[in-house]
């Protein structure tokens, strides 16, 4: 057998057998590298889930095997400490990278970049100390987090405060208890230390991730300071960028649960305990990762004690205005309006793998004409990466993956939040474009019309189907379950009340006529049994 762990990959005939299954092993000294981040860390990031191990800790990887860097990642834990006792501790920080490539091959990394792993419980004395030391040293460089957005918010849906925050806004850095409390006080301890400059960096995959970290932090030391529980200094500090930071950054990899096939390859190699855990709150996470081989990780490059050449591994550092444009390219054109479009039509032909409708002639062609003809023409070029290229690379490599297991149906998650930026946005570019018209546009209001029918919940078959969460299904389904099949121009009033919805769709679509569309398409996918089919071959069998 062979263990994860330290000693299970040290020594010749270890490193042979690791080897000889063609696993990818660190090239470095790995105690001497933990010794070097001891001493003197750069990086310590938060949130010690999958794509951090995947991502961040693997560019890092490479850089050690190259010899560009002699110093590891110390990563925290501060919401699911079980990550750590149960994947971390048992193997010594090690995990396992299995990349999972569209062609059907997989690579296989022992990632050893990650020397030091802790959980952000005030309450563990040494914990917090250790903790304390590094946010303190001078060779400090770089705090990161993938704590998902919510892990920002200080406040419920109607904008009240969360008990934890108004009691930590009460109690002081001391006493911090909840997440952004607690780094908050790490940055105070850092502040009251000399105010040594520092990088603020979110890598969580949301817009404008650095200024709702920003937003977060100075919520903390403004209260704290207007009470008199932080030097006066400390929100001086926060807002001057030559010594606090908090850059934009894109980032784009999909690391879905442990899969059971990556886990059954592993074990028949021979990889002992790779059984994943879920751990009370609920966390899927295993001593390996599974991921696509793409991945994107654009960066502000304002980091005010300096970084590493992390570009060297792969990462693009740029200005925030060009960090902007790729984020709109991703989630406004090449990525993300092409994946609603799936997740709709996915759901409404039964398809249970995104990977699968790719090889649906209709469908590819659908997310192929929302994509090129009709997303790229307004698209929001960044300049670093190129628009076109990113959608082939989306079609033709990361959708098709048939390794990446994700559902349409979870895709079409929170599908009335997304609309309108994921069309919307393409709508106003059109809106505000001497060259083109709103009428040009065919395919977008053919999806939003296949998200209307989709909240029918009847599937093409005339089958049920359970609809994906989303917070406006109450205030939207009433209206949909009005309609019948066959139903003919009387669907125009009933589908209005949703249309007129200008949070939805981010655009008047009774202004600039394309609730018109909308609509005839409607009618002819709710004819009757498959209908949804019917239409898309009429449309797009050209």
């Amino acid at each position: 057998m062979m263990y994860l762990n330290d000693q299970g990959i040290e020594g010749a005939s270890n490193r042979q057998e690791w080897t000889g299954k063609g696993y990818r092993l660190p090239e470095y000294n790995r105690s001497q590298v933990r010794e070097l981040t001891k001493e003197a860390p750069f990086w310590i990031h938060f949130g010690a889930g999958n794509i951090f191990r995947a991502f961040q800790a693997n560019v890092v990887q490479n850089l050690l095997n190259e010899g560009e860097l002699e110093k590891g990642l110390v990563v925290v834990e501060g919401y699911d400490y079980e990550i750590i006792e149960k994947v971390y501790n048992p193997h010594d920080d090690l995990n396992i990278l299995v990349t999972l490539k569209a062609d059907g091959n997989i690579d296989k990394t022992v990632v050893g970049s990650i020397v030091e792993s802790h959980i952000l419980d005030t309450g563990n004395k040494e914990e917090r100390e250790r903790i304390e030391e590094i946010f303190t040293k001078d060779s400090l460089q770089i705090v990161s987090f993938t704590i998902t957005e919510k892990g920002y918010q200080l406040t419920d849906a109607k904008g009240r405060l969360f008990p934890g925050v108004e009691k930590d806004f009460a109690a002081g850095p001391e006493a911090a208890a909840s997440y952004m409390g607690k780094v908050t006080a790490l940055l105070y301890r850092r502040y009251l230390d000399g105010q040594k400059p520092i990088a603020m960096v979110s890598m969580d995959n949301c817009s404008h991730n650095g200024d709702k970290l920003y937003v977060a932090v100075t919520a903390f030391a403004d209260q704290w300071v207007g009470n008199g529980l932080a030097e006066a200094g400390f929100s001086d500090y926060i807002r001057d960028r030559s010594k606090v930071s908090f850059p934009w950054t894109m980032i784009d990899k999909i690391t879905p649960r442990p899969d059971a096939s990556v886990e059954a390859i592993l074990t028949k190699d021979g990889v002992a305990e790779q059984t994943p855990v879920v751990t009370s709150a609920n966390t899927y996470i295993a001593p390996f990762v599974n991921a696509e081989e793409c991945e994107y990780l654009v960066i502000e490059d304002v980091f005010p004690n300096g970084r590493p050449a992390l570009e060297k591994g792969g990462v693009i550092f740029t200005s925030r205005e060009r960090v902007n444009k790729v984020e709109k390219m991703k989630v406004c054109t090449c990525l993300n309006p092409l994946h609603t479009t799936l997740a709709v039509y996915g759901c409404l032909l039964g398809y249970e793998k995104i990977s699968e409708e790719m090889k649906d002639e209709d469908l590819k062609k659908l997310i192929e004409t929302v994509g090129y003809e009709e997303g790229l023409p307004v698209v929001v070029d960044p300049g670093i990466l190129d628009p076109k290229e990113f959608i082939d690379t989306v079609i033709n490599v990361r959708i098709p993956n048939p390794f990446m297991p994700d559902t349409p149906q979870r895709i079409a998650t929170d599908t009335s939040q997304k609309l309108a930026i994921r069309f919307g946005e393409t709508v106003k570019a059109y809106e505000a474009s001497k060259e083109l018209r709103v009428s040009d546009l065919k395919m977008i209001p053919l999806v939003l019309a296949g998200w209307l029918r989709y909240l029918m919940a009847i599937d093409d078959n005339g089958n049920p189907f359970s609809l994906s969460p989303d917070p406006l299904l109450d205030e939207v389904c009433p209206h949909l379950q009005k309609v019948v099949f066959g139903m003919g121009d009387e669907v125009k009033d009933i589908l209005r009340p949703v249309l007129e919805n200008q949070n939805i769709f981010g655009v008047d679509l009774y202004e600039n006529g394309m609730a018109e569309s909308i609509c005839e398409y409607f009618k002819e996918l709710s004819a009757g049994k498959g209908a949804v089919r019917a239409t898309l071959g009429k449309y797009l069998r050209k």
